[in-house]
């Protein structure tokens, strides 16, 4: 047993590892190829990077960004342990040599239309951000920033956390340049971002449930049960009818929706269903939760 579990630990981790790269690539690739080319300023420790390369071109991004992370990946060790550390170092090292690699060996070329160039950048971003957030990794700087700030904010979702420290930098950078144009470009594709990261996020959480009111409560149920979906029952009297009814909630994954339909007509034509969709469910046959849950 020791052997098997040592050997889902180890492929365990080097699908992370795998994961983790790509995430970086794919950061990396936008960066140099969208952000760069068409003065588009990233949000974060990478946005700051980016302005101080401006005035010393000299300082690599890349190298930048590690120096700027050092303070921050204090503070989350001593929130998180060294999980985080190794995770994040490893992911915000490889991004940092892909940029500094792809910005030396290609010559990337701006996008005629900027406002496509920052919404496929920004999609690009939040999809690498939110691959490195579902294996406990970030690149640092916003990322790990807005992990943090989660613990005491958990009703804001982790994408609009990073989208208003986002902000804060495009808006510096706006400031210092005095470039509007290219500010409200990278708004948007931070915006964008932001939607991306949340969707690949909590996406996977995303489910619906029934609130069924019938008279055929306890058929329904036991079918239902059957079918192993959870269900809770609950006595309630109709106000229009003015007899006894049961109310089933059950929440579901939206692949058995036509399932759960076709059993509830079944069994009683005359029921009544509400479906809903529920943004994030945990518990029991769901997603696990934990105070280091984004």
């Amino acid at each position: 047993m020791k052997k098997i579990g040592k050997k889902i630990k180890k492929s365990r981790l080097v699908k992370n590892m795998l994961l983790i790269t790509m995430g970086s690539f794919i950061y990396a690739f936008a960066f140099d190829s969208l952000f760069i080319p068409n003065n588009m300023v990233m949000g974060g420790f990478t946005g700051l990077a980016q302005t101080l390369n401006r005035f010393i071109p000299a300082v690599p991004v890349g190298v930048t960004v590690i120096a700027l992370n050092v303070p921050l990946f204090i503070l989350g060790i001593r929130r998180q342990g060294f999980r985080l550390l190794f995770s994040s170092v490893f992911a915000m090292s490889i991004s940092s040599v892909f940029i500094d690699v792809l910005a030396l060996a290609v010559k990337f070329k701006p996008i005629e239309d900027h406002l496509v160039a920052c919404l496929i950048g920004g999609g690009m971003v939040g999809l690498s951000m939110g691959i490195l957030l579902l294996v406990g990794a970030t690149t640092g700087g916003v990322e790990l920033a807005a992990r943090l700030l989660k613990y005491h904010y958990r009703h804001i979702s982790i994408g609009k956390l990073c989208l208003f420290i986002d902000l804060g930098v495009i808006a510096l950078y706006t400031l210092v340049y005095k470039n509007i144009n290219d500010g409200l470009y990278a708004a948007i594709a931070m915006y964008i971002s932001s939607l991306a990261m949340d969707a690949v996020v909590y996406g996977r959480n995303t489910s619906k449930v029934a609130c069924i009111i019938c008279s055929e409560g306890k058929r329904v149920r036991e079918r239902l049960i059957e079918l192993d979906l959870g269900v809770t029952n609950i006595r309630a009297h109709g106000g229009y009818s003015d007899s006894e009814k049961d109310i089933l909630i059950c929440a579901f994954k939206p692949s058995r929706i036509s399932e759960l339909k076709s059993a509830i007509m079944e069994l009683d034509k005359t029921a009544f269903v509400i479906i809903c969709n529920a943004e994030d469910i945990f518990g029991e046959g769901f997603a696990d939760v934990s105070m280091d849950n984004l």
